[in-house]
């Protein structure tokens, strides 16, 4: 999972994950203990019945040429024959359990892997916008309702594009996750970090206001990559806003689209009039 996610426990990024190879394989280990316990139990049920057989001997002996004929031997074989049946038969409904057990525990994987696929981003291990939509309006109302603080800060790399046409699209992606894991590095347990998409990147942090904010980009310099050899700068445009009273997600989300707009418009200025800009 994502670090700084404030999504339920047990709720992790799964691709068929080492922890559920493990968890396949303390499944069938219990299986070859299930398949002991089963071994014992029919061994047991087969030495009581030649115990029983054992005592009817004496009468079974006593009609050796008329062996079908006697009461005794026809309860002991027909004794026999029924804890076998019954025994292939448990064997044969014990089987299928099993293997429907592991069909389900597979197939509850595959289906949280594809659930995972939907709502984390694959380069950086963010959660997507799809997710961070639905989040922020759960995290937005209960803001609302229970009158804490609630901050977005957004992201946009500075020079990305040129990144891309200098050293090519994987060069980009590398710089990518440079910032993501720098970004989730920032994070405290219970924030959301997103990649909206492309170079455009979120945090939703519940109970935190602007105030706070400057803490968090402290953690966020000196970002860098390196790039074709070279070790390559990573700065960003920010803007954030805190959530007011009554204010719908959307509007919250445009607020501080607009303060990261009016951060790079000031950067761009800044470039053109010869001051280094830094993220």
């Amino acid at each position: 999972m994502p670090k700084g996610s404030n999504l339920p426990q047990g709720y992790e990024q799964r691709a068929l994950s080492p922890r559920f190879e493990e968890y396949i394989a303390h499944l069938r280990s219990l299986q070859r203990r299930e398949w002991w316990t089963w071994g014992v139990t029919m061994f047991v049920l087969l030495l009581l019945t030649a115990a029983v057989a054992s005592l009817a001997l004496p009468e079974i002996a006593g009609h050796r040429g008329r062996l079908f004929d006697s009461a005794v031997f026809q309860s002991v074989f027909g004794l026999t024959m029924l804890i076998f049946l019954l025994g292939g038969y448990l064997t044969y409904e014990k089987t299928l359990i099993n293997r429907l057990r592991i069909d389900l525990a597979e197939g509850q994987s595959h289906s949280a892997l594809w659930r995972d696929l939907a709502l984390v981003d694959s380069l950086t291990g963010l959660f997507n916008r799809r997710f961070a939509e639905r989040q922020m309006k759960a995290e937005v109302a209960r803001a609302q309702r229970k009158s804490y603080q609630l901050t977005v800060v957004l992201f946009d790399l500075n020079n990305f594009k040129e990144i891309n046409d200098q050293y090519g699209h994987a060069a980009g992606d590398v710089a990518l996750k440079a910032f993501a894991d720098r970004l989730t590095g920032a994070c405290r347990q219970g924030d959301l970090a997103v990649r909206l998409g492309g170079d455009e990147f979120m945090l939703l942090l519940p109970e935190c206001d602007a105030t706070q904010v400057h803490l968090l980009l402290e953690r966020m310099e000196n970002i860098s990559a390196e790039i074709s050899g070279r070790n390559i700068c990573i700065t960003y445009a920010v803007g954030w806003a805190d959530c007011k009273k009554g204010q719908r997600p959307q509007d919250l989300l445009d607020e501080a689209d607009r303060a990261l707009y009016l951060h790079k418009q000031s950067g761009k200025r800044q470039a053109s009039d010869g001051v280094p800009i830094s993220g």
